[in-house]
């Protein structure tokens, strides 16, 4: 089992194999981490995220789905990008959240990444409560690495986040 650390910070400055992006479905960029990776992933990013639309995904990647791509300035190899849901108080999204976090370490895993680093996918503009979030983050984390993922890292902007995820990962 990998070993799970939270950190408060700026996903963009972490130095680890692969950045899980929380994009949107376009993967052109947007607001929130998608808006940060791509600004300071620089143009390298979106170009190979154009490829991929033109590619395999003409209709965008679907929620709950990950695809990786060069990092760009980023000081990491990789950026796996994962569309989650948003949240919805009359339907049960949990496990398109879910599996945010399972498809992004299989694909760390098929890429050989041994560190990962993932923001609190959906608790920003898609408005999932952070406790629950952090509850699904961290028992899909627990529950689902396997391979050669050794680290992973949750990168939360503040402290109310930092503190909702280490009350979590401290209840097990």
């Amino acid at each position: 089992m990998a070993r799970i650390i939270l950190v408060q910070g700026d996903i963009t400055e972490q130095a680890v194999d692969a950045v899980v992006n929380a994009a949107n479905s376009s993967l052109l960029g947007g607001g929130g981490v998608d808006g940060a990776i791509h600004r300071r992933g620089g143009p390298e990013i979106l170009e190979e995220c154009r490829a991929l639309r033109a590619s395999r995904y003409g209709r965008g990647l679907a929620t709950g789905q990950a695809v990786a791509t060069t990092a760009g300035r980023l000081p990491a190899r990789w950026v796996i990008h994962t569309v989650g849901p948003v949240w919805s108080a009359e339907q049960d999204r949990s496990e398109q959240l879910a599996s945010c976090y399972r498809e992004s370490l299989r694909v760390a895993d098929e890429l050989g990444a041994r560190t990962v680093a993932f923001p609190a996918v959906s608790t920003g503009v898609y408005g999932w409560p952070l406790d629950d979030g952090a509850r699904i983050a961290l028992r899909t984390v627990r529950d689902a690495v396997a391979g050669r993922v050794e680290e992973v890292r949750f990168v939360l902007f503040d402290d109310r986040a930092y503190g909702v995820f280490e009350a979590g990962l401290a209840a097990g």
